[in-house]
């Protein structure tokens, strides 16, 4: 069991560094407390590793992902537009009391189980279980996620000390939306041209907004100092 336990675990670390799951958590931790993050991940990979270490060990079947990745997508689409409308809300102390929501624990294990359920870990973790010891398969799988995932908070709350509020709900309302884009076009429909097309789309779109908005900063102080050396 605990060689079984090791080789999961090592697996999945590797696996999950620079994974989509990492930037998820990461954009978690800019908006949420980073315990409410980690005991989220810690929930949803125990959930979602158990059931597929039950489906790789005692039943041999497969993880219909691409359902799955549809409700996943439909799922970051939305928190896409709740931080979009928080960035949109106000800045500072205050808000960032207000920004998170009751739920946020809720928010958090429903959104990565979903997302974990149709990633290639949970593959692998249906395969490792299918002719390994079951119960070190889910303990290694559950530790090496948590392990990985806790350096993604770790840098979420790095740039969450250094970045203004409203800048960090706008970031990760870009972020989620790009999340359910590509997990609508590529996971559940297969389109990874498209995915790959659209996602890039968004990102210049978001990059020409920045330039602009920072150009007319840049202008704004211009006038000000303007009108003060008058």
């Amino acid at each position: 069991m605990l060689t079984t336990a090791l080789l999961s675990l090592g697996m999945v670390f590797v696996a999950e560094l620079g994974d989509r799951s990492q930037l998820i958590t990461m954009t978690y931790a800019l908006r949420y407390r980073w315990w409410v993050v980690l005991s989220g991940v810690a929930i949803a990979a125990f959930t979602v590793h158990g059931i597929s270490v039950a489906i790789g060990h005692f039943l041999g079947a497969a993880v219909p992902a691409r359902p799955l990745a549809c409700a996943s997508a439909i799922a970051f689409l939305i928190f896409a537009g709740w931080a979009w409308c928080e960035s949109a809300a106000g800045d500072g102390e205050n808000a960032s009391t207000a920004s998170e929501p009751r739920f946020a624990l809720l928010t958090v294990v429903s959104s990565f189980a979903l997302a974990e359920l149709s990633d290639k870990t949970t593959l692998a973790t249906v395969t490792l279980a299918s002719d390994h010891n079951w119960a070190g398969v889910w303990l290694g799988t559950t530790v090496g996620m948590i392990l990985a995932d806790g350096l993604a908070i770790g840098a979420g709350r790095l740039l969450h000390q250094r970045v203004p509020e409203r800048v960090l709900h706008a970031v990760a309302s870009l972020l989620f939306l790009l999340f359910g884009l590509w997990l609508l076009f590529d996971d559940a429909l297969g389109f990874r041209s498209v995915a790959i097309a659209v996602t890039a789309a968004v990102v210049l779109a978001a990059a020409a907004a920045v330039s602009v908005r920072m150009a007319q900063t840049r202008q704004r102080r211009r006038a000000s100092v303007a009108i003060t050396g008058n």
